[in-house]
């Protein structure tokens, strides 16, 4: 029974203490973009952040408005009927709001077949 009691209070603290991580969650548009220069530019693997994009790779570009809201660089976002987290590598043109872009490699049929649909994403920030 000790054993119990010490997991309760393990997992009581961070609620008290307001230290717990809070869990986000926004929709948006989201659509789909791969490595070509086409939809890019000169260099289509390299990321707005520096980071080099691989196809296989689970990442997204968001919208800047949603990296004033904590979808910075290197966070892990959960995508409504999508397996497995995608990491923020990239970044949109300033003109896009309330919008992620789904990496996908270079399968440029895939990214059609996506589309542009509405889904509802998921995030973990530390609390303020």
């Amino acid at each position: 029974m000790r054993k119990f009691s010490h997991f309760i209070v393990l997992a009581v603290i961070p609620l008290l203490c307001g230290c717990a991580d809070k869990v986000n969650s926004l929709e948006v548009t989201a659509t789909a973009y791969t490595s070509s220069p086409q939809e890019t530019d000169s260099t289509p693997s390299l990321a707005a952040w520096g980071d080099t994009l691989k196809p296989g790779m689970k990442s997204i570009a968001v919208s800047r408005d949603l990296i004033k809201i904590g979808l910075t660089h290197g966070v892990e976002v959960s995508i409504e009927g999508m397996e497995g987290k995608y990491k923020v590598l990239d970044k949109m043109n300033k003109r896009w709001k309330q919008k992620i872009d789904i990496y996908m490699g270079k399968d440029i049929k895939k990214a059609k077949e996506w589309g542009k649909r509405k889904v509802t994403i998921q995030w973990t920030s530390e609390p303020s």
